[in-house]
C-alpha cells in the first residue's frame, strides 16, 4: 500500500464510506506478511515511496508467483532477472503482469505516475549491453521517471556519444552502461554536469572477468560525479536515478 492508498483508505474511513472493521482487514498485513518462504514487506512502499521488488534470481516460478499474488494487489509489483517460465507462472496469478523480454523485467500494475518533465537518459557503449540498459530504464519509468534512450555510443567511436549531446545536456541524471573497460561512464561524467550512475556488465572478453574490469574501471574513474553499482545491475541503477530525478522535479 502506497501512501495515495493510504490516504485514501483514511479519508473513506472519515467520510464512512467504509467501516473501521473493513479498513483494519485491508491494514492487517502491515509492517509486513510471512507467507512460509519469504516475509514481504508490505511497508516498503510508505517509507520508499515504492513496494518492495522481487529478484527472481535464485527462487522457483512458484515461489515468484506466490510472493507477487500477495503484493499485487497492494500496489504496482516489479520483479527482476526474470525468465519467460517465471513470467508463466507470474500469469497465471497476476493475468494483467507485462513482460519486458530484454530486461527481464515483470510488471504489474501500472506505473507511477510521472510528475516532472526531467527525464532519466540511459546510455550503453555497446548494442550486447542493452538488456542491462533496458532493466534500468524500465524501472525508472516504472517508478514514475520518464527515460530516454541512447544506445551503442561507446568510446570506439566517440563521434556517436557527441550526437546524442543534446539528450545528454538536457537530462537530470544519467545511467552509464558498459562492459569491456567501462570508459563510457567518465567520458559522460567529463560532458554533463548532473550525476552519471555508472553500471558496469559482464559484456566483454576474457579478461573481463566477467565484469569486474568496468566495475574497477568505474570505481576508479577519474572524472567526479560518478557512482557505481554492482555489476549487470541495471534495475539499482534505474531504481537510484528515478529517486534523483523525482527529487529534482520536486525542488524545481
Amino acid at each position: 500500500m502506497n501512501p495515495e492508498q493510504l490516504h485514501d483508505l483514511l479519508e473513506k474511513v472519515k467520510s464512512g464510506e467504509i467501516g473501521i472493521s473493513e479498513a483494519l482487514d485491508r491494514l492487517r498485513l502491515m509492517p509486513y506478511e510471512d507467507i512460509g518462504f519469504a516475509k514481504l514487506d508490505h511497508h516498503r512502499s510508505l517509507r520508499r515511496g515504492f513496494g518492495e521488488v522481487v529478484l527472481c534470481k535464485g527462487k522457483t516460478p512458484d515461489q515468484v508467483a506466490g510472493i507477487v499474488k500477495r503484493m499485487a494487489p497492494l500496489g504496482t509489483t516489479m520483479a527482476t532477472k526474470a525468465s519467460p517460465e517465471v513470467f508463466d507462472a507470474v500469469r497465471q496469478v497476476a493475468p494483467n503482469a507485462r513482460y519486458h523480454h530484454l530486461a527481464g523485467l515483470i510488471v504489474v500494475g501500472d506505473p507511477v505516475p510521472v510528475k516532472t518533465e526531467g527525464y532519466v537518459l540511459v546510455v550503453t557503449a555497446g548494442t550486447g549491453d542493452i538488456p542491462v540498459a533496458e532493466e534500468a530504464a524500465v524501472t525508472a519509468e516504472t517508478m514514475g521517471s520518464r527515460a530516454e534512450r541512447a544506445y551503442d555510443v561507446g568510446v570506439a567511436g566517440l563521434h556517436r556519444l557527441l550526437d546524442c549531446k543534446d539528450k545528454l545536456l538536457g537530462a537530470n541524471v544519467i545511467v552509464a552502461v558498459a562492459g569491456m573497460e567501462g570508459a563510457l561512464a567518465s567520458v559522460v561524467s567529463g560532458m554533463v554536469d548532473v550525476p552519471v550512475i555508472a553500471v558496469p556488465t559482464s559484456v566483454g572478453y576474457g579478461a573481463s572477468f566477467g565484469g569486474l574490469a568496468a566495475l574497477l574501471g568505474m570505481v576508479n574513474s577519474c572524472s567526479p560525479g560518478v557512482s557505481v553499482v554492482n555489476i549487470d545491475n541495471g534495475f539499482g541503477a534505474g531504481y537510484l536515478a528515478s529517486l534523483i530525478n523525482r527529487r529534482i522535479g520536486v525542488r524545481h
